[in-house]
């Protein structure tokens, strides 16, 4: 399974009525929970098979939604305004392709759709994301290198 039938799934459990989603494959397995409406919308769980679930990613995930309130409480006040890019998958966020490779975009360029804004790393596989959206990115709300959740605002877009 790709990482885009992955965020294929999130969406129709996040946008159906199916509470929960579990499929198992040889070297996995990924179990997507919808939450109730006073939860937070989608959870996603994903095992690997060959070997028992580490007790880190708990710790790392109990810490990623401390960093995660501050860009939310700014994202709102401008929402008006602009467009928010939301992270599509869990994992790391990189503004670079590598250290000492140009930024993939900054404050004050201009987007299109298709144009790669930065890469989300996911169970090792670098995931290019590429915009939705046409416009001038206004505000990076992620650190470089730093874990994003799923639907955490990642850029304020203005659209005019």
């Amino acid at each position: 399974m790709n990482i885009t039938q992955i965020q294929d799934l999130i969406k129709f459990v996040a946008k159906s009525g199916v509470s929960e989603v579990e499929i198992e494959q040889k070297d996995f397995k990924i179990t997507i929970k919808a939450a109730s409406k006073k939860e937070a919308p989608v959870q996603m769980m994903v095992q690997p098979q060959y070997a028992p679930a580490p007790l880190p990613p708990p710790a790392a995930a109990a810490a990623a939604p401390a960093p995660a309130p501050a860009p939310a409480a700014t994202a709102p006040a401008a929402d008006n305004k602009y467009i928010t890019i939301k992270s599509p998958m869990i994992g790391t966020f990189y503004r670079a392709s590598g250290p000492g490779k140009p930024i993939f975009v900054n404050v004050g360029d201009e987007i299109k759709p298709g144009k790669t804004i930065c890469i989300i790393e996911a169970m090792k596989l670098f995931n290019e994301i590429e915009s939705e959206v046409s416009g001038k990115i206004v505000k990076v709300l992620v650190d470089d290198a730093k874990p994003v959740e799923y639907d955490q605002p990642l850029f304020l877009v203005d659209p005019s």
